[in-house]
């Protein structure tokens, strides 16, 4: 774990991004030399508290998922692959995946929609609708959305 957080600023500078704070819990894997050493790369380290399991809950959930949905289900051979896999999942849950929290939104899609809501779309018979499928990660997810009536 040393040297995964002595890679850290390395990798955020090749990715252009910066990072504030990282929460872990408690487990050995997590020594004090680690988190000092992402203090002094100006990163703040919050440890959840003991036998807390709902504390960091949502990120449990996600981590959850992803495995569960996606990474159980394909053989990962390299860091590019596992980057490139997670970027299609991470797009996919947050845009077009439905969250039962949400009303079965996506959250991207819960975040844009207006406060005044309009009435919905106007009714249609079930056989002008044609539904499109969109095939992701060789077919592992699939993403449907109603294609234009011609």
């Amino acid at each position: 774990m040393l040297q995964q957080a002595r890679n850290l600023p390395m990798e955020l500078v090749d990715r252009e991004r910066r990072v504030s704070f990282l929460i872990h819990d408690r487990d050995a894997k997590f020594p004090r030399a680690f988190d000092a050493l992402l203090a002094t790369e100006n990163i703040k380290v919050i440890r959840t508290p003991m036998q807390a399991p709902n504390a960091n809950a949502h990120m449990e959930r996600w981590v959850g998922s992803v495995r569960r949905e996606c990474l159980d289900r394909l053989l990962i051979v390299g860091r590019r692959q596992l980057d490139h896999v997670l970027g299609v999942y991470v797009r996919h849950y947050n845009r077009s995946r439905p969250h039962r929290a949400l009303g079965l939104r996506s959250p991207d899609v819960t975040r844009t929609v207006t406060r005044t809501r309009s009435s919905g779309p106007a009714e249609s018979n079930a056989q002008d609708l044609r539904v499109r499928r969109r095939d992701l990660l060789g077919g592992l997810i699939h993403e449907y959305e109603l294609a234009a009536s011609a």
